[in-house]
């Protein structure tokens, strides 16, 4: 029987691949997360279309978009929103303002631009699909997720993401530059843009992707396959028991919200293959998404050039399947 879900995601990723040419890695990543219900950090230099592949994908699923540019006098209030007197029949009464984190897909757009104090305001939204303003929570809507996107080069007036709000993004991209080929394509399609009005990408009900989720939740993954997920992150922690330059590389390891994303993000991508068993190549394929933002690494490593990427691939090499 086909698989209708399955396909409607399928057609999300395509006419996502057609705006954003040269970008299907990125794309997939996207979808993996949110089939997850996941956050996603997109880290690129400029240019390279991170607020379009975002943008592209609030038009394909029809959601709304809340976008804020971060910048060092942002607010907290002017993320979450507040509460503000209104005059109601007469009456002066305080009611509550939502701010642009209460979209559906929300862009945090340079979000390394505002103090940690605004950073965190994204913290209780992240987590807890919620907000407190003045006592009161207010739930967000069903799909909503956060992509924010940093500028991983230009260092002069950023903030960095503490910790633990690094820690609630299930997934982190890196966006590169185009090649020469996928360029001269950009070119092409920006200037048929330019003189023919595109027409919207078609729409994909909202629906396939919660009924998506159902089934990526009821998935199944073998004890095999749980025990190389558990293994790959304890080499992160305890890097000194596996060989390699691990323990010279690492200063603090993941969380356990590594495993907890990476056992959904193999199964996600398992559903996307269109198949109902997880096997280790799912988890190597979605390991450098989740695990590189939860790296601290050593002033040796720092020192020599050595990047979080480079580091997983030695963990991928140490670490056997059970």
């Amino acid at each position: 029987m086909p698989n209708d879900h399955l396909s409607a995601v399928n057609s999300v990723m395509q006419k996502m691949v057609q705006s954003v040419i040269g970008q299907e890695e990125v794309v997939r990543t996207l979808a993996i997360a949110l089939l997850c219900n996941g956050n996603v950090l997109l880290e690129g230099l400029p240019g390279t279309a991170k607020t379009r592949s975002i943008k592209t994908l609030s038009q394909v699923l029809q959601a709304s978009l809340g976008r804020i540019q971060f910048t060092p006098d942002l607010l907290p209030s002017d993320v979450t929103g507040n509460e503000v007197y209104q005059d109601h029949h007469g009456k002066s009464e305080l009611q509550f303002q939502p701010g642009p984190i209460f979209n559906e897909l929300v862009l945090a757009d340079e979000i390394n631009r505002a103090p940690a104090k605004v950073q965190s305001a994204l913290l209780e939204a992240m987590e807890e699909r919620q907000i407190t303003v003045a006592g009161k929570t207010y739930p967000l809507p069903a799909l909503f997720m956060v992509l924010a996107t940093q500028n991983p080069i230009e260092q002069e007036g950023t903030y960095p993401l503490p910790e633990a709000q690094l820690d609630r993004f299930m997934m982190k991209i890196s966006v590169g530059y185009p090649n020469a080929e996928t360029e001269l394509a950009i070119i092409r399609m920006l200037q048929t843009e330019e003189t023919h009005q595109a027409p919207p990408p078609g729409v994909i009900p909202q629906s396939h992707i919660f009924a998506a989720r159902e089934t990526i939740q009821k998935m199944e993954v073998s004890t095999a396959v749980e025990r190389y997920i558990v293994d790959l992150v304890m080499a992160t922690r305890l890097p000194e028991n596996f060989g390699g330059n691990l323990a010279h590389w690492i200063d603090t390891g993941s969380s356990p919200r590594a495993s907890i994303s990476l056992h959904r993000a193999c199964r996600a991508n398992a559903w996307l293959d269109d198949r109902d068993y997880v096997d280790p190549g799912d988890v190597r394929s979605v390991l450098h998404s989740i695990m590189r933002h939860r790296l601290t690494l050593t002033y040796d490593a720092l020192a020599d050039d050595v990047t979080p990427d480079a580091i997983i691939d030695e963990i991928l090499l140490q670490v056997a399947v059970g």
